[in-house]
């Protein structure tokens, strides 16, 4: 991959992994928490949300090495889940939405390829920079959608939780081990979920993923 190639990666990843986080606050604010926009994040300017080790080292580290995957992310937009009109449902709307906002602009711009034969000459290059920014929002879709802390999936997951004896006490000790457990399931699991990419990735685009 050119040095070209990893900066684009680098950017797009940094435009999805904002949106993504916008994506949470607008959701938060609709069901009546205006945490998010006291704090100055609902906007999809990326200084307000970048995160140096996660938007920026982390992603072009994993692209200059060729590690086969690229994933990363930005500083948490804040919300108070005392302030949601619906704590349960409320908390289960904003975790998906920014997966949601992720799965969407694949689902665009993986249309937008179908039709990019109508470009002529051009077809080639726009393939090249849309599959980039579809795969790019599929694979943070896929991952968020984990259900380890500190990602989406466990917020979901936590939501759906009875309210019972145990289920605070349960949500600390994987909250506790969330980093190895990310790291087992980024190692152990993770290639398992690539044909699921690949086959998202086809289905939205109409061409196969060079896996």
């Amino acid at each position: 991959m050119s040095p070209f190639d990893s900066i684009f990666y680098v950017i797009v990843l940094i435009m999805s992994v904002v949106i993504h986080e916008t994506a949470h606050g607008f959701a938060a604010e609709a069901q009546g928490d205006p945490t998010a926009r006291y704090a100055g994040r609902l906007t999809l300017n990326p200084l307000k949300h970048i995160d140096i080790v996660g938007s920026i080292l982390l992603p072009l580290f994993l692209v200059l090495t060729h590690a086969g995957f690229i994933i990363g992310w930005a500083k948490p937009v804040p919300y108070n889940e005392r302030n949601l009109r619906n704590k349960k449902w409320g908390t289960i709307a904003v975790a998906s939405a920014g997966i949601l906002a992720n799965i969407g602009i694949a689902l665009v711009f993986g249309i937008a390829i179908r039709f990019a034969p109508l470009l002529g000459a051009a077809a080639p290059a726009f393939v090249a920079i849309a599959s980039t920014i579809t795969l790019v929002n599929l694979v943070l879709a896929l991952f968020n959608i984990i259900p380890i802390p500190p990602l989406d999936g466990s917020k979901i997951l936590f939501a759906l939780l009875p309210e019972r004896a145990g289920t605070a006490q349960f949500q600390s000790r994987v909250e506790y081990l969330s980093l190895p457990l990310l790291i087992v399931f980024i190692i152990f699991l993770w290639p398992s979920i690539v044909p699921v990419i690949g086959f998202v990735f086809h289905a939205f685009t109409g061409i196969p993923l060079a896996l």
